[in-house]
């Protein structure tokens, strides 16, 4: 129809260098769908709704980096913990009497020792029993 013709003449008039479009505009819908790839429903290619999904996700995201470091902690705590009490020892005393004794080891090399190496976690706790005076 009418339509077309005036679009074609309106082309023609253009230069040939002028943009069409607004690019950034298409990059970033590019980018939310992208980052949007594997949700659910319509959350995946609808711009609107991914919009909204991929905000949240990335706060998500940022919130659990901070939360697998509390969870990761609390279980070398737990597994600390087993062990020395296998040992007759309970894991504040445990930990006080190492910082007493300027002993400098993290709850993650703990917890390693006490899984990997029991031997050398059993001569921690006895120098903590020693220390304490049990035995």
């Amino acid at each position: 129809g009418g339509r077309d013709r005036e679009r074609e003449r309106e082309k023609e008039r253009r230069a040939p260098w002028t943009a069409t479009g607004r690019p950034e505009a298409s990059m970033r819908k590019e980018k939310i769908l992208r980052l949007a790839k594997g949700f659910r429903g319509r959350a995946k290619n609808c711009f609107r709704i991914a919009i909204n999904r991929v905000e949240k996700a990335l706060q998500y995201q940022y919130s659990d980096r901070r939360r697998k470091k509390r969870e990761f902690r609390r279980l070398w705590i737990q597994q600390i913990n087993a062990a020395t009490r296998q040992h007759g020892v309970i894991y504040s005393h445990f930990m006080h009497t190492l910082s007493k004794d300027n002993i400098k080891l993290d709850r993650k090399i703990l917890s390693e020792l006490a899984i990997n190496e029991p031997y050398s976690f059993k001569a921690l706790v006895d120098r903590v029993k020693f220390m304490r005076g049990i035995e």
